[in-house]
């Protein structure tokens, strides 16, 4: 059996049984490196070299939590929810102003998650300062969370699918582009949005879905509970939420100017401790708060480096492609098939699209050009291939970053509440367009 396979699967099983997500992934790493043939000493060895990759990610996530709770305690999340809901004559508002809010806000929501991938290219930095305090507006509207986690994964992956500036840049030419033409792809003068354009319509049709259909009714939340709800007690006054904007601002260009998350929000903490909003003495317990509001996301992404690298060390990852290409045949129609299968399976394991594109480049493009596929098809199932999986992997930092504002106040499930319903949202659509783009390009 293909340890890939085994461990992917056991984690995904095992995380939909509710058991919580880090032991999933200890768990499914054990099991993949014992069937890949290495020993218990040599998989919890490689498991522990890759602990380190994901560290500074947990750390940036702890010290984000921080921030966040000091942005609660500026009293911003109340002014925000104070503002909202006088839009919509609080509880006098008709369902209709209701309506419109909740659609204004989820629009701001995707702009900003579009804009973290080139405009502004801070990707997930965004979501745990930006949606805690949005929490108790989305309380009092009855927003379906689930609604909101499909917004901004839809905003965090579609770019950089399809738009080959920030983060897509990165994706499309420096690793796709790049990639297949060393490979034997004869890629001059190929349109890469146009290979990627009928995959990214299945992103959108996902979106719509979810937006439409699937969330539009009303889910009710435990406003007490809220991280931020002391702030609707505390005493707020201009200057609290000038310094709060202050703080925001000088994190985010910290981070842009340094490419670290975590001094970007130590720099928004310190404005906050220094002018006093935050007191001296009440920092350190404040801190020690935030970092706990996160803490799991953190876990999850060392976790999930660990279990990587186990999955590279059983070298199973290059035989579940090889494999996949000889169960292929003749059949073009199998053969995209399979191939974005594997690629969703990869990508849900090791949760990174970036990371998936060098592993199937090498068998994908001389097996599609063998089989008959054009260059412009064969970058379209490839670019989809490794994009497939990114929304619905528990390791993805597209799934855990939606999450890790959406439950600071413990209220939103990462398996069920994210990573099923991105999954179902934009894996089946992606999976069914991508295959399109392979056979008619």
């Amino acid at each position: 059996m293909n340890a890939v396979v085994v461990a992917v699967s056991l984690m995904l099983i095992l995380s939909l049984s509710r058991m919580h997500v880090v032991i999933a992934i200890i768990l499914g790493a054990m099991a993949g490196g014992l069937v890949g043939g290495l020993s218990l000493d040599d998989t919890i060895a490689a498991f522990n070299n890759g602990l380190g990759a994901g560290a500074t990610v947990a750390l940036s996530y702890a010290t984000l939590g921080a921030f966040a709770v000091a942005i609660g305690k500026s009293g911003l999340a109340h002014t925000l929810a104070d503002r909202a809901l006088a839009m919509v004559g609080h509880e006098q508002a008709s369902a209709g102003s209701h309506t419109r809010l909740k659609y204004t806000m989820l629009a701001a929501l995707l702009l900003i998650a579009i804009s973290s991938q080139n405009i502004l290219p801070i990707h997930i930095a965004f979501i745990p300062l930006v949606v805690p305090p949005l929490l108790y507006v989305m309380a009092r509207l009855r927003l379906d969370r689930r609604l909101v986690a499909c917004v901004l994964t839809f905003g965090l992956i579609t770019p950089y699918m399809l738009l080959p500036v920030g983060f897509g840049g990165i994706y499309l030419n420096q690793i796709l582009l790049a990639q297949t033409a060393d490979n034997g792809l004869a890629t001059e003068g190929l349109s890469v949005m146009r290979a990627m354009a009928l995959p990214a319509l299945g992103m959108l049709i996902g979106l719509l879905v979810a937006v439409f259909l699937s969330y539009r009714g009303s889910r009710d939340y435990d406003e007490k509970a809220i991280v931020g709800k002391d702030a609707g007690h505390a005493v707020y006054s201009p200057r609290t939420l000038i310094v709060a904007i202050f703080a925001v601002g000088l994190a985010f260009a910290v981070q842009l100017w340094l490419g670290s998350m975590v001094l970007g929000a130590l720099a928004g903490f310190l404005v906050f401790t220094l002018s006093g909003v935050v007191r001296w003495h009440e920092a350190d317990d404040l801190f020690t708060e935030g970092m706990k509001m996160l803490a799991m996301i953190g876990f999850i992404m060392i976790a999930a480096s660990g279990f990587a690298e186990v999955m590279r060390e059983t070298g199973h990852i290059p035989s579940l492609v090889e494999s996949s290409v000889d169960m292929i045949g003749a059949s073009k129609g199998l053969a995209a098939l399979l191939m974005l299968l594997v690629g969703l399976l990869i990508t849900l394991g090791i949760g990174s699209s970036f990371s998936t594109i060098p592993i199937i480049a090498a068998l994908y493009v001389p097996l599609a050009l063998q089989l008959g596929f054009t260059p412009l098809a064969v970058l379209a199932l490839v670019g989809t291939a490794g994009a497939l999986g990114d929304a619905g992997s528990p390791a993805s930092d597209s799934t855990l970053g939606p999450t890790a504002g959406l439950n600071a106040d413990g209220q939103h499930n990462h398996i069920w509440d994210t990573v099923v319903p991105t999954f179902l949202h934009y894996n089946l659509p992606l999976l069914g367009f991508g295959w399109v783009a392979a056979m008619v390009l």
